[in-house]
């Protein structure tokens, strides 16, 4: 049977663990990383492809990003996406140097909007030989600007408020990562039956650093496209969470 073995990174001083999944065998072993959803940890999204992506001879590395889960790096539950950015080039490099691993056949896994983090992280990361995105969340910055110009302000600024007021005092700003009747980061019904129903897990709080909207909101999937040349194949349907 595939298990997993637990592994432990530094990044930028801080350690970064991450549950690697491994076929059967001694390998080497083709290896990727898969990049999840906002807020959620190895044991969900990421934990689930992983492990059944080992089952058919692939090698896969899900992380708990920095401020979740395991790797519990203050402040907590803080969506920053140079640090998930950074995270994915440094698990990618974990991947390459582990001794049951080939090298020469490296690949990226995301899901939802761990697409776009992963995108970015690998538009100039050497010898990746493939990228997969499923149900990718696109998030395009221009579109939600048009859009709600005022609202889009009014949550940036909000963010920065709360980011200079951990900076001042230590005290972290929250809401629920999920919810239906309040303020939250996710809000959607499926997003909610996921989180907070299906995949409950012990290691996942259902939380959400406000300081987070500074930058996650300014976050441009998109940008990363004329970077990328490499195989891509996209996992899309008109009853995903971002059909667009």
């Amino acid at each position: 049977m595939p298990r997993f073995e637990r592994v432990s990174f530094d990044v930028e001083g801080d350690s970064v663990v991450g549950d690697l999944h491994l076929p059967d065998g001694t390998g080497p072993f083709p290896g990727v990383v898969v990049g999840g959803p906002m807020t959620s940890v190895k044991e969900q999204a990421t934990g689930v492809y992983a492990a059944s992506l080992s089952e058919r001879g692939v090698a896969a590395l899900a992380i708990d990003h920095r401020h979740y889960g395991e790797s519990g790096v203050q402040p907590g539950q803080y969506e920053h996406y140079p640090h998930k950015i950074a995270d994915l080039k440094s698990a990618l490099r974990q991947l390459r140097g582990h001794p049951r691993i080939d090298p020469a056949k490296i690949g990226a896994v995301g899901v939802c909007l761990g697409c776009g983090y992963l995108a970015h992280a690998i538009a100039d990361a050497p010898g990746i030989r493939g990228f997969v995105t499923i149900a990718g969340y696109y998030r395009d910055v221009g579109e939600m600007k048009e859009t709600d110009a005022v609202g889009f302000a009014e949550k940036v600024d909000q963010g920065r408020r709360a980011r200079e007021r951990y900076e001042a005092t230590g005290e972290v700003e929250s809401i629920p990562a999920v919810a239906l009747d309040q303020d939250a980061a996710m809000t959607l019904q499926s997003t909610f039956d996921y989180y907070a129903g299906r995949a409950r897990h012990p290691n996942y709080t259902n939380g959400f650093a406000v300081m987070s909207r500074e930058h996650f909101l300014q976050f441009d999937v998109q940008s990363a496209a004329p970077k990328l040349d490499l195989p891509f194949l996209m996992i899309h349907g008109p009853n995903a969470l971002n059909p667009k």
